[in-house]
């Protein structure tokens, strides 16, 4: 039972840890999710967006950040 309880306060503490990061992102005003290569299509009567620049940038970082922690642990 202590695992589980440790595993919900880490990832409590993950999620507290991403909300503060996502508040000073806000702040900053980085173009995340208005980068060249976003698609945007706005029809008479629909909006299609899709984040593709976004979402690679995102994706290559995590990915980075990733490696580092592994790196790290070893």
């Amino acid at each position: 039972m202590t695992d589980l309880a440790k595993l919900l306060i880490l990832l409590g503490a993950a999620l507290i840890l991403a909300g503060v990061l996502l508040l000073l992102v806000g702040r900053l005003h980085l173009p995340l999710g208005r980068l060249p290569g976003d698609i945007l299509y706005r029809g008479k009567n629909t909006t299609f967006y899709f984040p593709l620049a976004t979402s690679i940038l995102l994706s290559v970082l995590l990915t980075l950040v990733l490696y580092v922690i592994g790196r790290w642990r070893r």
